[in-house]
């Protein structure tokens, strides 16, 4: 017999139960891509809140994911931090998600009291954290988080697309699909391409196509 999944909120119960009212998840958006920021998000649900169809936002189609995103802007406190190319290619992408996810921690207007992050983070904090692999299908506050992470950058790859439309951006948001690669020997990488990932590099060692 199949083992019933976990309740998505049980790890904010936990808490909850504990006395923790303040549990904030927190996660990113846009590790993979060749181009664009990092976003990171933190999201701290109200104590008994439950929304429907909440899941891992790439678990859920572009019109219920904007529509959750509405919601939880609406009910729970959130946070939003980004980390740039120009700064992701300094410090690479694994040290920039931190530093979103940092950022979007210390833009909430309250204190969270537990944190649960998305990935092995290890982030500094004065509560305490646990990091969670695949916590975005773990964790209704960090599925949250991914959620408000994921609009928001592909809110912004919708605006590179219009300063850049030869990329592509509104319909890759950046990953590295072949019609990018096509773009990219054809015109070069643009302003808004993340020099240090390697396939940016060697793209940019091919001559042009005429």
């Amino acid at each position: 017999m199949r083992k019933p999944r976990a309740s998505l909120y049980a790890f904010e119960e936990k808490f909850w139960r504990s006395g923790l009212s303040r549990v904030a998840g927190v996660d990113e958006a846009g590790r993979g891509p060749l181009a664009g920021p990092v976003v990171a998000a933190a999201v701290i649900l109200p104590q008994g809140l439950k929304i429907k169809r909440l899941n891992d936002s790439k678990q859920l189609s572009r019109d219920v994911r904007e529509s959750l995103f509405v919601q939880i802007l609406e009910k729970a406190e959130v946070g939003v931090g980004l980390v740039p190319e120009g700064v992701i290619d300094a410090i690479n992408i694994y040290q920039a998600s931190r530093l979103a996810m940092m950022q979007a921690l210390q833009a909430l207007t309250v204190s969270p009291e537990a944190i649960l992050a998305d990935g092995i983070m290890r982030l500094e904090a004065s509560c305490p954290v646990t990091d969670l692999i695949h916590g975005d299908a773990l964790s209704a506050s960090i599925a949250a988080a991914s959620i408000v992470a994921k609009v928001i950058r592909d809110q912004i790859m919708l605006a590179y697309h219009e300063l850049a439309p030869q990329f592509s951006f509104d319909i890759h948001k950046g990953y590295g699909t072949r019609d990018h690669f096509h773009a990219l020997r054809t015109c070069g990488p643009s302003e808004f391409h993340r020099r240090s990932f390697r396939p940016i590099r060697k793209e940019s060692e091919q001559p042009l196509l005429l």
